[in-house]
């Protein structure tokens, strides 16, 4: 079977405003160990995005390939993490939401242009109730995004976040299309949820897994360097390894440890310690 490989979420270092700070994060991440990168891919204000096509060139998406290339990693996927009126994602919300869903399709192309085949995000809230207005706009939504990927050869996944995986999975169920997929967040599950559905969504979710973050969580010093928080890695891990997931572990600390650089390197010798025992 094969194994597991350890990656970098590279939005954890920072903002990529221009190709030289893509590569700066590149070459971290591969100084580091990892075989693949994550890159952001939409762009806004706060977070610029040099791969955003509205913002970066195409000779800057080339550029930024044979960077990756030359430092033999691969990009394991992109985050095309857009914002709604009131929520996260805003795929469930009205307003704006023709740009939204055309915003992450072009993510999906680019993805396709840059050699990559994942572009993940947090699509909204979930509601519990399928007969939900909200629940319907997703569904519409996402079933427009998933087919568009599936033209252009990209898996769209959907990250776990506050739904419990048996809903998430459910609504996958009820679009039906194979490129429709999961980026599997335990630190999420765990932080609204509990440690054993952290564990058991692995088993509920399956073979729809096909990217997953590596992020802990410490309420006390409000860090998230992996092994250093809450997580059940053991029983995660093996979860994983018992569905036969063999994607990337991609290393997501995003609460500003003073030390990133530190922190990744950390998470990544706890990783490949585990996948190596």
């Amino acid at each position: 079977m094969k194994e597991m490989t350890i990656g970098c979420a590279l939005w954890t270092l920072g903002p990529t405003p221009d190709v030289s700070s893509l590569a700066r994060q590149m070459e971290t991440a591969a100084e580091i160990g990892c075989v693949s990168v994550q890159p952001w891919i939409v762009h806004s204000e706060d977070f610029p995005c040099i791969l955003d096509p509205e913002y970066g060139s195409p000779a800057d998406r080339r550029e930024a390939r044979k960077i990756a290339e030359s430092l033999g990693i691969t990009f394991s996927g992109f985050c095309a993490q857009l914002q709604g009126a009131s929520t996260f994602g805003g795929l469930e919300e009205r307003e704006g939401l023709r740009w939204r869903i055309n915003k992450t399709k072009r993510a999906l192309a680019t993805s396709a242009e840059m050699g990559g085949d994942i572009v993940t995000t947090h699509p909204g809230v979930l509601p519990e109730d399928p007969s939900d207005a909200a629940y319907q706009i997703m569904l519409e939504s996402v079933a427009e995004i998933a087919d568009y990927g599936a033209s252009v050869g990209v898996y769209f996944a959907l990250e776990t976040g506050q739904e419990p995986p048996a809903a998430l999975g459910a609504f996958i169920d009820d679009i039906g299309n194979p490129w429709l997929k999961v980026n599997y967040d335990p630190c999420n599950l765990l932080r609204f949820g509990s440690e054993a559905g952290t564990i058991h969504g692995v088993h509920l979710l399956g073979d729809k897994i096909i990217h997953s973050h590596a992020k802990d969580w410490n309420p006390d010093t409000r860090e998230a360097t992996c092994g250093e928080g809450l997580v059940p890695w053991d029983g995660y891990l093996n979860a994983l390894g018992e569905i036969g997931y063999s994607g990337v572990l991609a290393i997501e600390d995003e609460t500003g440890n003073d030390d990133m650089v530190g922190s990744i390197r950390r998470s990544h010798a706890f990783l490949k310690g585990w996948l190596n025992a």
